[in-house]
């Protein structure tokens, strides 16, 4: 075995083969179907993640609206609330604060009928 038998030959678990002949036409044949099998396969697995990356970004944009409208509304509720709270504030200012214990008593009455409401249940 000269010296470029021994740098042609390759490992494989100890076990050692020739590669294949290169001045062969089967074997030039061979390699070029195998790189043409592989390079399909490489396509096809490029499609596939270009696919799944404009799903990706669809889905992105979509979750993107839900949250933007979602803002809108806590934005509206939050204005709703605050001018609630107002009109419930002047309202306890102007009647001399029996209104506001009206309203506080009725609160608890109605969670508590709730409470035994939802306990029977």
């Amino acid at each position: 075995m000269d010296y470029k038998d021994k740098i042609m030959r390759r490992s494989n678990g100890g076990n050692y083969y020739d590669p294949l002949p290169s001045n062969s036409s089967y074997g030039g044949e061979f390699i070029e179907t195998e790189n043409d099998d592989l390079t399909e396969q490489l396509k096809d697995k490029v499609n596939t993640l270009k696919s799944l990356s404009i799903d990706i970004g669809a889905e992105v944009k979509y979750q993107d609206r839900l949250l933007r409208d979602m803002d809108h509304d806590f934005e509206t509720t939050g204005g709703f609330l605050s001018n609630t709270l107002g009109r419930v504030t002047r309202l306890s200012r102007n009647s001399g604060g029996y209104n506001m214990l009206y309203l506080i008593l009725f609160s608890f009455a109605v969670f508590f009928v709730l409470y035994i409401f939802l306990k029977l249940k």
